[in-house]
């Protein structure tokens, strides 16, 4: 038996690359039975990103608590396996382009007659209609299109992105919430439905005040570097020892116990900095006062006046420097997984969040190539 919240749920992932497989990785965290299709040549997910020995180090983590089904939906006889697959499942993740598994026989106006039950996410780049409903889109695109890429980075250079994939994996966090949210209305009525995950509309969903701030207040928001507008002091600071550390304390509550762990009360009074929006309007001056007090201190010296006087501060981290810190090994949240086809077990992040009563597990590494193709064959062959 799984362990988890969602144990006693089947889920079929299919698709390929990020968004999907995301979520799927997500569900199966949680302790659904995950069984995912991919088609002969694999997921292209087994050869991305760095790689030992010709597979791919992010393979064991994405596609964890995972059985690997090969189908070639080609075949009829593939299909039809997919369709007995699907019949039986509580959730189905697909992220392929809309309309092909209309193509195939396995979308959900078919399917549903057989399985009322079934809760089917599509994840796409634009959704599943509109002018733009068949056009090709992966997260780099959705990150452009849904407002973000317009804040990233500095106002006189291009825009930059994020170091990960964020749109994919917005997109599939929209997703898994879709599918529980779906799930919690079947347990009323008995009935599944799709749900319908565009990553230009998930990542436009975390776009905060961008629309009225510019429909109603005039303002268009724009590139501002390692700073948000009006949200002061918030930054990255220098150390004497190199060290690179991010303070927030833009309230008015957090600046004075800042001024008092600077020793500079003097900032409290000061109307460039005594109110809020003050401290917005003047927060490359006070940036500067920041940064020379901290670079005339070591990491630790600074690390211990902030928390002292309760201000929330953290490093700047490396993968090393996630690896050494106490708090992500008091917590395990870095764990190492054996998985099939790799010489050593491989590090990747625990499970987020944490159920007290319910506990997750990482149940197995991510598995070879059609590794459960017989097995699910003989268990859901009608």
């Amino acid at each position: 038996m799984n362990a988890g919240p969602l144990a006693g749920l089947t889920v079929v992932e299919v698709g390929g690359f990020i968004a999907g497989p995301f979520a799927g990785q997500l569900l199966g965290d949680y302790g659904a039975r995950v069984i995912k299709i991919e088609p002969p040549a694999g997921d292209p997910m087994r050869h991305w990103g760095v790689q030992q020995e010709g597979k791919s180090l992010w393979w064991p983590a994405i596609a964890r608590n995972k059985e690997s089904v090969v189908l070639d939906f080609k075949e009829e006889t593939d299909r039809a396996t997919a369709a007995d697959v699907f019949s039986a499942a509580d959730i189905v993740v697909e992220n392929f382009a809309p309309g092909r598994l209309t193509a195939w026989g396995l979308d959900y106006a078919t399917i549903a007659p057989r399985n009322p039950g079934l809760i089917m996410v599509h994840i796409s780049g634009f959704g599943q209609d509109g002018p733009r409903a068949n056009d090709r889109g992966f997260g780099s695109v959705a990150e452009a299109m849904g407002g973000l890429r317009a804040l990233l980075g500095y106002p006189d250079r291009p825009p930059v992105r994020a170091g990960i994939s964020l749109g994919d994996q917005v997109a599939a966090l929209f997703a898994v919430s879709g599918a529980l949210a779906a799930l919690t209305e079947r347990h009323r009525t008995g009935r599944g439905q799709e749900v319908d995950v565009a990553l230009y509309e998930s990542v436009f969903a975390l776009s905060e005040s961008l629309i009225p701030d510019y429909a109603i207040g005039g303002v268009t928001r724009t590139r501002t570097g390692s700073t948000l507008t009006g949200v002061a002091p918030s930054n990255v600071y220098p150390t004497r020892d190199g060290v690179e550390i991010l303070i927030a304390a833009n309230s008015d509550s957090l600046f004075h116990r800042l001024c008092l762990a600077m020793a500079r009360s003097d900032l409290d009074e000061d109307p460039r900095f005594a109110t809020h929006q003050a401290r917005g309007d003047n927060a490359a001056e006070l940036d500067g006062i920041i940064a020379n007090w901290t670079a005339g201190l070591d990491a630790r010296t600074v690390e211990l006046l902030l928390d002292k006087h309760e201000i929330p501060r953290g490093r700047i981290y490396t993968p090393a420097d996630i690896l050494a810190d106490e708090q992500y090994r008091a917590r395990s949240m870095v764990t190492e997984v054996a998985a099939p086809g790799y010489p050593q077990p491989i590090p990747m992040p625990n499970i987020v969040p944490r159920f007290g009563r319910s506990p997750a597990e990482i149940r197995s590494g991510g598995p070879e190539l059609g590794a459960h193709t017989d097995s699910v064959r003989r268990e859901f062959s009608t």
